[in-house]
C-alpha cells in the first residue's frame, strides 16, 4: 500500500517537503488520493459469494463445538470447528476494502445464511419475520458495501 501511494503521489504537487504520512491520507487534496473504481457487477458478485462461504465457515466452526457441548458428539468435532474458524478469519482477510466496512456488511449476510442452516439444518421453517429480516439485514449489507463513496 506505501508503495501504491507513493507512486500516484509521485509527480503531483503532493511530493516533497511538508508531505504527511501516509496515515493522514484523507487530510490530502483529491487529486493526492488513490483513486477508488466504480465496482463492476461481477465483483459485487463475487463478494456476495465470499460473504456467503465465509458465513459458513463461521457457522460451521460454532455448530460442531455446540454438537460436543449440547448434543454429547465426540470432542474431536473441536478439530475440524477450530480448522472452519480459522478458515473464516482468512476469508474475511480477502476483503479489500476497510475492516470495520467489510465486517458490517459480512454481519447481514451471516444473518441470512444463519436462517437458511436454520432451515436446512436444523429443519426448523423460517417464519415469515425471520424473512423479512433476512431481507433487511441483507438490504444493509448492500447499502454498506455497494454504495458510493467520495474519493
Amino acid at each position: 500500500m506505501a508503495t501504491l501511494v507513493a507512486n500516484q503521489l509521485r509527480g503531483t504537487k503532493c511530493t516533497g517537503p511538508g508531505v504527511t504520512p501516509i496515515s493522514r491520507l484523507p487530510l490530502y487534496p483529491a487529486e493526492c488520493r488513490p483513486q477508488q473504481q466504480e465496482p463492476h457487477p461481477v465483483a459485487e458478485l463475487k463478494t456476495l459469494g465470499l460473504f456467503v462461504v465465509t458465513a459458513l465457515a463461521e457457522i460451521v466452526g460454532c455448530y460442531l463445538p455446540y454438537l460436543w457441548l449440547r448434543e454429547g458428539k465426540s470432542i474431536w468435532l473441536l478439530v475440524p470447528g477450530a480448522l472452519s474458524l480459522a478458515l473464516f478469519a482468512w476469508l474475511l482477510s480477502l476483503h479489500p476494502t476497510a475492516a470495520g466496512r467489510v465486517y458490517a456488511a459480512y454481519g447481514g449476510v451471516y444473518v441470512f445464511v444463519a436462517i437458511l442452516w436454520l432451515w436446512t439444518v436444523d429443519g426448523i421453517r423460517p417464519t415469515g419475520w425471520d424473512i423479512l429480516g433476512s431481507a433487511v439485514a441483507l438490504l444493509g449489507m448492500a447499502i454498506i458495501m455497494f454504495a458510493p463513496r467520495s474519493s
